[in-house]
């Protein structure tokens, strides 16, 4: 395994490559915030997009240079392009826009592909040389850094290897501090890349790599091309990017330094690689995703229950890192391949004691038969802490209910009305209201509310955010049992609940139900149970 060089760039382009992932939108104020968190986890560079070519990026750099986010681990980047075929990079408008823009470094990008150059460029191998070296050379007369971008490097190298490594060579000769060797349609294996990156390090260039995940490899294609020699690595936070994606660079720097033994951010920040994930995918309104090496919810999660026994011993028996130094935590899911030690492991997380194995058993096989049902418990944690407190007997009664009625009613010509009717009792006071809605889910949670609002004003915050129904026996049609999964929010914490039946509103009221019930237990008001 390679030793760490002297120098080695960690290099960020959520903001410019990334933001190129269909669906995803940036604003300046997104971007300014991304660029505050990426500051913050210590990578070297931020490229922050490419002034001049759309009025967003050009006024993010204005922000940056006027001081909006200032950087104490890195240094921002401006992308761009070399300048036009037959002209001058002091002539060139975008390559002016670089300039403007104020970043302390440029990075252009360069095509290294010779028909590129023939058919996209439309000029000659000759002209793309000039091209490089002209806009390299202008940008470091006026002041900037430079990095080159060689784009569909990999792909031009398999068609013509002399030419690829001419570009490569020129970029450095023309005073580039590093050549970036991108896999821009990410086709590349692990196995090619060795041989690659070593015949372009014959040509003395400071090498990086920036790959794409188009083959599912851009993680190992990164580690490959580092074992080969690169001093710089591209990537995304979350790997964001257009089409499959770019390589995760959160991953990356997780292996080189947790598996490699390297340090290359600030001391500690790697422990807060989880925070940040995911406070970027709240920006970028990207959900995160659960199976993301070292930052997913279900990165260190375990369900097997002979991974909860041998957990139990030692939780690195089934754990490649401990989680807390990604910022991560340990999560034992409940289901129906769940043993004892599954439940005595996940009741002390919620902070129930289960060290008696009589109870702890009675509650696994109720989870194993509620499951068996149809209900989720690894989806729904707060309905499992209420089997907890039932079994337990520390089940608080905040409410009873003592009916409930939904009525949908629709005329021709006109909209659908629903209503419910609930009678509830909170506190020693019975209440009986009605709530209408938009459909009978809608109405149930008015109904709720309004009961509960007179004994527990904590319900205000109280907001239904998602709702989930899957069909658990499909060949039964529109007689099959159905799940519900309810996740409420109280606007700092939000919970899931889950309801099962053949009938969809009277599991939507389960989960509801147990929805409101999971607050009131968890609320910080002093809102005390009825006597």
């Amino acid at each position: 395994m390679r030793t760490q060089p002297e120098e080695f760039h960690v290099f960020d382009t959520t903001l410019r490559d990334g933001a190129q992932q269909e669906g995803l939108r940036l604003s300046v104020p997104d971007k300014l915030a991304i660029a505050g968190m990426l500051d913050e986890f210590g990578v070297d560079y931020i490229e922050g997009g490419w002034p001049g070519a759309n009025p967003n990026d050009t006024a993010f750099f204005q922000a940056m240079a006027e001081g909006e986010v200032p950087l104490k681990n890195s240094t921002l980047v401006a992308f761009g392009f070399t300048r036009r075929v037959g002209g001058k990079a002091a002539d060139d408008p975008l390559t002016a826009a670089l300039r403007d823009s104020r970043a302390p470094v440029a990075c252009i990008v360069a095509k290294s592909h010779d028909r590129h150059v023939e058919q996209a460029l439309r000029t000659t191998l000759d002209e793309n040389l000039a091209m490089i070296t002209d806009t390299v050379r202008h940008l470091k007369a006026e002041g900037q850094r430079v990095f080159v971008d060689c784009e569909h490097f990999f792909d031009g190298y398999r068609e013509n290897p002399a030419y690829a490594l001419e570009v490569v060579r020129t970029a450095s000769e023309a005073g580039a501090e590093v050549v970036v060797l991108c896999d821009t349609n990410g086709g590349m294996l692990p196995q090619w890349m060795g041989d690659v990156v070593t015949a372009a390090a014959g040509t003395g260039a400071q090498l990086g790599v920036h790959c794409h995940n188009d083959t599912g490899c851009a993680v190992a294609n990164t580690l490959a091309a580092v074992d080969a020699g690169v001093m710089h690595v591209q990537g995304t936070f979350n790997g964001y990017g257009e089409r499959t994606g770019n390589a995760d660079l959160v991953t990356i720097v997780a292996n080189l330094e947790l598996k490699y033994g390297w340090q290359l951010l600030p001391a500690g920040s790697l422990s807060e690689a989880t925070r940040l994930s995911h406070a970027i995918a709240e920006v970028t309104n990207v959900p995160p995703s659960n199976r993301q090496p070292y930052v997913g919810l279900s990165s260190f999660a375990h369900k097997a229950g002979l991974h909860a026994s041998a957990i139990k011993v030692d939780p690195n028996l089934y754990q490649h890192i401990d989680p807390a130094l990604v910022g991560n935590d340990m999560r034992m899911l409940v289901s129906d391949m769940a043993g004892r030690a599954n439940i005595q492991i996940k009741g002390s997380e919620l902070g129930f004691d289960l060290s008696d194995r009589d109870v702890a058993a009675k509650i696994t096989e109720q989870v194993k038969d509620a499951e068996a049902a149809g209900y989720t418990y690894e989806a729904a944690d707060a309905s499992f802490e209420l089997l907890l407190r039932r079994e337990l007997g520390q089940l608080p009664e905040f409410f009873s209910v003592l009916s409930w009625r939904v009525f949908t009613q629709s005329t021709h010509d006109q909209e659908t009305d629903t209503e419910c009717t609930l009678r509830i009792t909170a506190k020693g006071e019975s209440h009986r209201v009605v709530g209408e809605g938009n459909g009978p889910v809608n109405a149930l949670d008015h109904a709720v509310r309004q009961a509960l609002l007179p004994a527990y004003p904590v319900v205000e915050r109280f907001e239904l955010i998602d709702y989930r129904v899957r069909i658990l026996d499909q060949g039964h049609g529109t007689d099959a049992t159905v799940r519900v999964l309810i996740q409420t929010s109280n606007g700092r914490r939000a919970w899931t609940t889950v309801g099962v039946g053949q009938n969809v509103i009277e599991a939507s009221w389960e989960a509801l139900y147990e929805a409101y019930l999971y607050g009131l237990i968890h609320t910080d008001e002093d809102a005390s149970p009825a006597t």
